[in-house]
């Protein structure tokens, strides 16, 4: 009767043990990644991905209720924590009242064609002052650079696009490479679906979508109207 006992607890035990090592496979499997190996990349300032352009002179400009939004990729590089990156430069407007400017800090692994975010630094405004820098952060003392836009992006990866603990962590996770955007700007088939969200806001999203050679054309609210090159980007 004790054998028969000791029997079946062991079996309860092996069973329990194998439950709890499947659970922990698919807590990792569902994990958010925010390791990428970037040492081991030789990172660039200039180039672009499918979805994704980091060249001088780039820009895309977006509008949606009241909303003016113009993202500019500068002639301009900043080291951030040892490492060479290019600016990008994010201009929001409401109601025609300049209300955010961010300078962004991008690299690109040459090989794999993944685009790095090293940071950024963030001028909210008000009645055409500067009132604070909330979400300012850069890659070194305890942050690391995130992943914004993968070379080979596929369905259900889920990434951070910030590591900055406490400050920035908003991350990704991919839903679809099929969709048909319409903007203002055109028609674009075989557009990625995106969700971001922040662990440190877990119960708000928003999904954006990016056409391939451009890039972002459209979020929750706003939509591209115009793309291309401009002259002097600085």
């Amino acid at each position: 009767m004790i054998a028969r006992a000791l029997h079946l607890i062991a079996a309860c035990s092996a069973l329990l043990a194998l439950a709890m090592t499947d659970a922990q496979g698919q807590e990792k499997k569902g994990a958010w990644q925010d390791e990428f190996g970037i040492t081991s990349c030789k990172l660039v300032t200039t180039g672009r991905n499918p979805y994704f352009v980091l060249e001088p002179g780039f820009q895309t400009v977006y509008e949606g209720g009241g909303t003016r939004l113009q993202i500019t990729v500068l002639d301009e590089t900043r080291t951030v924590n040892g490492v060479v990156t290019r600016v990008v430069e994010e201009k929001e407007w409401k109601d025609g009242q300049v209300v955010e400017i961010s300078r962004n800090y991008f690299a690109m692994c040459e090989a794999t064609r993944d685009i790095f975010y090293f940071g950024e630094d963030v001028d909210f405004y008000k009645n055409g002052k500067v009132v604070n820098h909330d979400g300012t952060w850069h890659a070194g003392n305890g942050n690391r650079p995130g992943l914004m836009m993968a070379g080979a992006p596929k369905a259900k990866m889920k990434y951070y696009q910030e590591v900055a603990p406490g400050v920035a962590m908003d991350r990704a996770e991919i839903v679809s490479l099929e969709e048909t955007c319409k903007t203002p700007a055109g028609t674009f088939p075989k557009c990625m679906k995106v969700k971001e969200s922040s662990a440190l806001e877990v119960t708000s999203a928003e999904y954006k979508y990016y056409a391939p050679e451009i890039g972002l054309v459209g979020d929750d609210s706003l939509r591209l109207v115009k793309h291309g090159f401009i002259k002097d980007p600085k």
